[in-house]
């Protein structure tokens, strides 16, 4: 038996079982868009074969892979697309990343000097000289708007005003909340709390954490994401051995990553934690559909909203978590977009050789939310909300935070004791 599984399956990528029916390459939105790319059947599978034999058969195309997955999530026969790109970047790769690149994906360096001046920050990032400047210089497109910080990063919130309250709780996660929560967005970790709480659990931070390092891969820096992966790899599997407290997230990408991108890519063993770390969405759903938790909501909640499903969330298959949680609000008129990729992929929109390239597969997004005119798009990828926000004007809600708006708080709690 072990034999014949060696023989069906040579490699940890499973690229010998291509079939060479560029099913991946119709569903890639890069090759839809330009014809610099080779598409994923090509840069792929197809050209590790010519990279086992030389690796200067090594293509710089291979850049402009968005590691959407979507390449593999329509591939009938199981192969790691997506995956045998990004380790073809990281083996064949003759150069190193840029000042910009670095700048780009130091995300907690970066994080937390900008707090400490956030009006400043904020302020300055959106000068049109400043701009000009990074577009010539840096490489960062002008069009592109940034993301604004916080004055008072989550975990400094959290320390000062939740923390002391967890310990009544009888039921306890850790949230591994990421830079955006962190540095630009505070609000979805104290509604992630507030929910929590609510429905019974304490929410505890991980003892250490770092930033789960999609940035720092797509960036070549693939040293310091080790390092960062195996920091929060020993902090998660602190919290589900010694404290045996599952971890919970609020991000699709970061959640992604750290239960796929970490041993696939970077070949580290998440065996231990991995079936214990999930999507707070999902979570939250399971606790539901399981009887353990009961909801309350305002009488008064009504909304029209539109959910995107983000890339990672439809590779990892969990859409329909955030989705159904969703339409349990009572007062809540939600439409579900088809799935389209929005383009920006982290850092990527960013640059400017690929702004031109993120706005135009993000197109087609744009133009379904401007058809469903919602009030509000939700979704669980921060990266796609800074895009959708950019390019349409319309709000953008995680739904943690939808879900903790809807929610009558203190009735929910009452139901939960």
């Amino acid at each position: 038996m072990a034999e014949r599984t060696q023989l069906t399956s040579i490699s940890e990528d499973n690229f010998e079982q291509c079939l060479k029916c560029s099913i991946c390459t119709v569903y890639c939105p890069v090759s839809a868009v330009t014809t610099a790319y080779p598409g994923p059947k090509q840069a792929g599978p197809d050209g590790e074969r010519y990279r086992l034999k030389d690796p200067h058969y090594y293509d710089e195309a291979l850049k402009l892979c968005l590691n959407c997955k979507r390449c593999e999530v329509a591939c009938p026969s199981g192969v790691r697309v997506g995956d045998i790109i990004q380790k073809a970047r990281m083996k064949h790769q003759g150069h190193g990343p840029k000042l910009r690149d670095m700048m780009l994906a130091s995300t907690d360096l970066v994080g937390s000097m900008a707090t400490l001046v956030a009006p400043i920050a904020n302020f300055t990032v959106g000068l049109k000289p400043v701009k000009a400047v990074m577009h010539s210089v840096l490489g960062i497109d002008k069009h592109r708007t940034f993301p604004a910080y916080a004055s008072t990063k989550f975990e400094t919130w959290f320390r000062r005003h939740a923390q002391q309250e967890q310990g009544r709780f009888m039921r306890h996660v850790s949230y591994f909340h990421g830079c955006y929560v962190n540095y630009n967005y505070p609000q979805l970790g104290k509604d992630l709390v507030a929910v929590m709480n609510a429905l019974g659990y304490g929410v505890h931070l991980l003892d250490k954490e770092k930033c789960c390092g999609v940035a720092l891969i797509a960036n070549g820096m693939y040293g310091q994401a080790r390092r960062q992966a195996q920091t929060n790899i020993e902090s998660m599997s602190t919290s589900v051995t010694r404290d045996r407290r599952p971890v919970i997230t609020t991000s699709s990408t970061c959640t992604f990553t750290m239960r796929d991108e970490y041993e696939h890519v970077l070949g580290l063993d998440t065996a231990g934690v991995r079936d214990s770390l999930s999507l707070a969405t999902r979570y939250i759903f399971n606790l539901i559909d399981e009887g353990k938790v009961r909801l309350a909501f305002r009488s008064d909640y009504k909304r029209h909203m539109a959910y995107h499903t983000a890339c990672h969330m439809q590779r990892m298959g969990w859409a329909i978590y955030s989705i159904e949680l969703l339409r349990l609000i009572p007062g809540l008129q939600l439409d579900v977009l088809e799935s389209q990729c929005c383009g920006i992929a982290g850092t990527y929109g960013f640059k400017r050789e690929n702004y031109e390239t993120s706005q135009a597969i993000g197109s087609g997004l744009f133009a379904a939310v401007e058809q469903a005119d919602p009030e509000v798009v939700v979704t669980d990828c921060e990266t796609c909300k800074w895009q959708i926000e950019m390019s349409t004007g319309k709000r953008v809600m995680n739904p943690i935070s939808v879900l903790a708006e809807a929610l009558d708080l203190e009735a929910t709690a009452a139901l939960n004791k």
